[in-house]
């Protein structure tokens, strides 16, 4: 596995260092997870509350970090679902942008994916606090063409790493997530009696438990669930779309 850039790692550190509450997400996160790919940017789920937000100002003043485009940082944009974008001038984070949101789409509150959350150690045996694997999958459940590859590889590698290991978790975990057909009609057929209790929610392990039923077929399973997850978040950001675009008149 390659390593982070120092500029990202410096940025994680900082917020690591500094007494947010906050849990890193996004593509480092997936890259801790072990996907094996990271991204530009540096993304945080935070405590959207006055004194974290408090917290939150003093890094990103350490970080000489810029609010970019809208919306400014406040907490009742947190609260509505937006996410807010800023641009590291600090040396050795020059040019990271940090994005900050306290609230996502089907995912958990706060305190739940903290209870829940994931540590890991990068850079100079810093402690950081993550989304845990099945909050991140639910966090890239988007309408962006990026993330669907992203959940389906950090799933595979996850059952082919600890596929020995079928705790409950991980078997839940597999079930109700894999996203490879036959990896999917594998798991499901190992797991009989969680393929059951699971099917009645997940169409494409129903699918999958059917014995007429091949691999397209559950090809086409997972391809309308992730059509319908799509359309979902498109639903979700129209009026937040319209939110943002009123901010950038208020601010023209």
């Amino acid at each position: 596995m390659t390593t982070l850039p120092s500029a990202i790692i410096a940025v994680i550190e900082a917020f690591a260092r500094s007494g947010v509450r906050c849990l890193l997400m996004g593509g480092q996160a997936c890259w801790i997870h072990g996907s094996g790919q990271g991204s530009k940017d540096v993304d945080f789920a935070i405590l959207g509350d006055a004194g974290n937000l408090e917290q939150l100002r003093g890094v990103l003043a350490d970080l000489e970090a810029d609010n970019i485009a809208v919306p400014p940082l406040e907490q009742k944009h947190l609260d509505a679902g937006l996410a807010v974008h800023f641009r590291c001038r600090r040396a050795d984070a020059a040019g990271i942008r940090v994005d900050v949101m306290s609230k996502m789409r089907g995912v958990a509150s706060f305190d739940e994916l903290w209870d829940r959350r994931a540590i890991a150690r990068i850079g100079a045996d810093v402690e950081v606090q993550l989304l845990s694997l099945r909050d991140l999958i639910r966090a890239k459940k988007t309408q962006r063409d990026k993330d669907w590859p992203m959940i389906s590889l950090l799933v595979t590698g996850h059952y082919l790493k600890h596929g020995d290991y079928p705790t409950p978790v991980n078997i839940s975990l597999w079930l109700e997530e894999l996203r490879d057909p036959e990896l999917l009609q594998e798991a499901v057929f190992r797991f009989l009696a969680a393929g059951r209790e699971i099917a009645a929610r997940r169409k494409p392990v129903a699918v999958a438990r059917e014995a007429s039923s091949s691999v397209d077929d559950i090809r086409r399973a997972l391809r309308d669930e992730e059509e319908q997850e799509r359309a979902a978040d498109r639903a979700y950001w129209e009026p937040l779309k319209r939110q943002l675009e009123e901010l950038r008149r208020q601010r023209a």
